[in-house]
């Protein structure tokens, strides 16, 4: 009996609940298949609608926009990035450097205050500090503030090795002009033969910025880009060009030359030495007063004694925010449509031939100068390859190739002089381009 009430029970309680369900009437089949249909053409245009997103999604990304010459891009600064770790090429150049190649060959859309070059993006922001040459002043601030410069206060004849590897400069200039570039785009690319990264960016923000037009109504371009990563590859590369020259212009016995230690050097000296060279120096070359007077000012605030905090600060934890912010917006600067061109692989062609012209005009002239000079008095040739300023790189350099032919010849401290010499030499040589070309 049980079972049957409970049967019923069901039964009726179904016949309350079919309206309900939709099943109360012989339409329900209709609903049903209509409902159906409806619900098949809605999920017909989710899928559709999805498709379409994922497409939109597509165009986006970076695997729908690159190009060949983005990923030669990615792979050169992925070699820079390698060089930096595993040879210790200049590691804090070259691994900012390719990581910010790396960020600016990353493909995008157009558009989105995304690329560097794009007004408003936050790379682009950061850039100004390279288009209007910002970052290598406070470059040069933390160079003085790092730098002692009493081997050349101690034996200033030094100085004219320094000078004489300027020639690379002008040769590369003169070569520009022979490949077609202007005047301003010469003037900024033969500052490559100096070996100076923030001369170079600085002389290049100045002439070849892809702002200035020309008389004739010719807008000049911008090379500040491929200058850079130039004049910082060569940087880099001063380990690797550099001592085959030393090896083929100076013989064994000259390599062997030990020169007598220079002379002691007051701490009064020292203090008077950057104000009296920031004089002289600008009043030649008025136009390279940013690089200069912000060199000088740092050595001061090392040498004065009274700003040691000042001085801490400028060859530390300023000079190497500068050189993070200056590397990676330099490298990203590299976007491969605007960098890969023809004017990108002169540049480079110029670049190598300036920097070996440059080495040699120091190792010749040191030869020279070695006519004038005699008994202890000799310099030893090596050292006119320090002559350019990759500071203190081609300094180390020297000093390496000196103790293979004489472990007991120690010419790090001889070397400095004509090194930072060499940083001085380009400054005003960029200053003197300037005034004539700017």
């Amino acid at each position: 009996m049980k079972k049957i009430l409970l049967i019923f029970s069901v039964l009726s309680l179904l016949i309350f609940i079919r309206p309900a369900l939709g099943l109360n009437s012989s339409s329900s089949t209709d609903t049903i298949t209509s409902t159906v249909s409806v619900d098949q053409a809605d999920e017909m245009n989710l899928l559709d609608e999805g498709f379409k997103g994922v497409k939109h999604f597509y165009n986006y990304t970076g695997f729908a926009n690159v190009t060949s010459g983005n990923l030669i891009m990615i792979l050169i600064g992925i070699i820079f990035i390698y060089l930096g770790i595993k040879f210790d090429y200049e590691p804090l150049l070259l691994i900012p450097i390719g990581a910010g190649v790396i960020i600016g060959n990353i493909p995008f859309v157009p558009g989105n205050q995304t690329g560097i070059y794009e007004t408003g993006s936050v790379l682009n922001y950061l850039y100004f500090g390279v288009v209007k040459g910002i970052y290598p002043p406070l470059i040069f601030l933390g160079i003085g503030a790092m730098t002692d410069f009493s081997s050349l206060i101690g034996n200033p004849k030094l100085m004219l090795l320094g000078a004489s590897a300027q020639i690379g400069v002008f040769a590369t200039f003169l070569g520009a002009l022979y490949l077609g570039f202007n005047l301003p785009e010469a003037g900024a690319i033969g500052i490559i033969g100096g070996a100076d990264g923030p001369t170079a960016i600085f002389l290049s923000s100045k002439l070849a910025n892809g702002v200035n037009i020309l008389a004739d109504g010719t807008t000049v371009k911008n090379l500040i880009g491929p200058i850079a990563i130039a004049a910082y590859s060569y940087m880099a590369l001063v380990p690797v060009i550099q001592p085959p020259l030393m090896r083929l212009l100076i013989s064994k016995e000259d390599r062997k030359i030990k020169m007598k230690p220079p002379r002691a050097v007051s701490q009064k000296e020292k203090m008077i030495f950057p104000v009296v060279a920031l004089i002289l120096t600008t009043f030649i070359s008025p136009s390279a007063l940013p690089l200069l007077g912000m060199l000088f000012f740092g050595n001061l605030l090392k040498e004065s004694g009274r700003t040691e905090r000042l001085a801490d600060t400028a060859r530390t934890k300023l000079i190497d925010i500068v050189t993070i912010l200056l590397g990676v917006t330099v490298g990203a600067s590299t976007q491969a449509d605007i960098f890969i061109t023809k004017d990108s692989m002169m540049i480079f062609g110029l670049g190598a031939v300036s920097f070996v012209i440059a080495t040699m005009g120091g190792l010749l002239f040191a030869k020279f100068m070695n006519l004038f000079l005699k008994g202890d008095n000799k310099i030893n040739p090596l050292i006119g390859a320090a002559g350019v300023s990759a500071v203190p790189d081609s300094a180390r350099v020297v000093h390496m190739e000196g103790l293979k032919s004489d472990p007991s010849n120690y010419l790090l401290m001889h070397a400095m002089a004509p090194n930072v010499s060499g940083v001085i030499g380009s400054a005003i040589a960029a200053g003197i381009i300037l005034s004539f070309l700017g």
